[in-house]
């Protein structure tokens, strides 16, 4: 069974930064795409950013430049480093993979850039 549990999330004023993490368990991240959403209140749930089994990374445009996601195959966790947050990007961030014909998510971990 796989487990996907995010943490890292928190308060920051805008302009600040935050590295999110993903610790999985049951699969392995380092054959596995391994992905960040991102829910806000009152909107629907988008991607942030992937990380494929070659190291190949991927970016929603709102994350370009902004966010890094890697990898950490030995202790299994992906990561999301985001600087220069901005109001716009509070929302549940959700870590999710594909893993034998399912896809997994975890709970979240809640960013919330306010002053």
């Amino acid at each position: 069974q796989v487990q996907l549990v995010e943490a890292g999330g928190g308060l920051v004023q805008p302009g600040g930064s935050l590295r999110l993490s993903c610790a999985a368990s049951g699969c392995a991240v380092s054959k596995d795409h391994m992905n960040w959403y991102r829910q806000a209140p009152g909107k629907a749930r988008e991607f942030v950013a992937e990380i494929d089994a070659d190291g190949n990374t991927y970016y929603a445009d709102s994350a370009k430049g902004r966010f890094t996601i890697s990898r950490n195959n030995v202790n299994r966790t992906t990561s999301l480093q985001m600087i220069s947050l901005q109001a716009e990007d509070t929302a549940l961030y959700y870590c999710q993979t594909f893993h034998a014909s399912k896809f997994y998510w975890g709970r979240g971990t809640q960013v919330t850039v306010s002053s």
